[in-house]
């Protein structure tokens, strides 16, 4: 019954749009903690005890917060399911600070990843222009894996399909990232033979893994001489962070340009809430300084 109860709760919520794929995989695995336990409802004890196994404070409280979700669900269906009354678990996590990338590292990465140590040929220039393409255009890198060759189109642009919320988009490309893109075609139609994917694996019809991806821009990384911060290296995500800093750095930050911009790159990152983007954007001293800037004047226009 417990395991129904939770099949029930993911479809329905799944119906509504939401993916719940590793929250899934965690309820999932409660119910069979439980069930093992002879317990078809869920009891607050033996929930709390399942979710203080998790290896951290974050994990844990994580598991909690799903639990407690479900259990407000499976109570309005049957109420001998028991409702977990406030966060029995808290534990407060601080998003890693993003590194903001230089112009000059992302090209000394890009270059580096066409001398990584691999067997398929094709896998450096997968790498480096993967990093290229989304450090241009600031798609997520799931976005960019997943990308076919039939979503680049002749005008210009790249149709992303499926992002984070189901979402479909055109992005445009610069005329220089154009350029890079032809010439790695030009090498994968030689290279690779009938994958549909723009970033192909090195076997099957599927496209490069994450892990892969992963493993190779750290490798990248390394040879191009990227310090590490806290013993471990930026990560490929901060390529999205660059891109969404140095856009707002090249507006002109005064007045009401800075809200309408803020939107607008809003849309064009596929957030579903101004307050998403709001993450990406570090204290640059260029936009410090377009702040200050900005304030200035309007201080001096509002004073007699």
């Amino acid at each position: 019954m417990l395991i129904a109860a939770v099949e029930q709760y993911l479809s329905t919520r799944r119906a509504l749009g939401f993916k719940l794929v590793a929250a899934g995989q965690r309820l999932q695995k409660f119910a069979l903690f439980a069930t093992a336990r002879g317990e078809q409802h869920l009891k607050v004890a033996t929930a709390l005890e399942w979710a203080a196994q998790a290896p951290s404070p974050h994990a844990r409280h994580i598991r909690c917060r799903d639990l407690r979700r479900f259990a407000r669900f499976a109570h309005a269906e049957d109420p001998l399911h028991q409702c977990i009354v406030g966060d029995p678990l808290p534990h407060r996590w601080r998003r890693p600070l993003p590194h903001i990338y230089s112009a000059d590292e992302i090209a000394r990465i890009v270059v580096a990843a066409r001398s990584i140590r691999e067997k398929f040929p094709l896998k450096r220039q997968v790498i480096a222009t993967m990093v290229g393409l989304v450090a241009a255009t600031g798609l997520r890198i799931s976005e960019a894996m997943r990308l076919r060759l039939e979503d680049v189109h002749a005008d210009g642009h790249l149709r992303v399909t499926m992002t984070k919320f189901r979402k479909s988009c055109l992005v445009p490309l610069h005329a220089t990232t154009r350029e890079a893109l032809a010439r790695y075609l030009t090498a994968r139609r030689r290279q690779v033979g009938d994958n549909p994917y723009l970033f192909p694996s090195p076997r099957g019809r599927t496209h490069v893994s994450y892990g892969t991806v992963l493993h190779s821009f750290h490798e990248a990384q390394e040879i191009a001489g990227i310090d590490k911060r806290n013993g471990r290296f930026p990560r490929i995500h901060d390529l999205r962070h660059t891109f969404a800093t140095r856009s707002l750095e090249r507006c002109a930050l005064r007045g009401k340009d800075v809200a309408r911009h803020h939107i607008a790159l809003t849309t064009y990152l596929g957030h579903a809430n101004p307050q998403d983007t709001h993450w990406y954007l570090q204290a640059t001293p260029t936009l410090m300084l377009d702040t200050a800037a900005a304030s200035e004047s309007l201080m001096w226009a509002v004073m007699p």
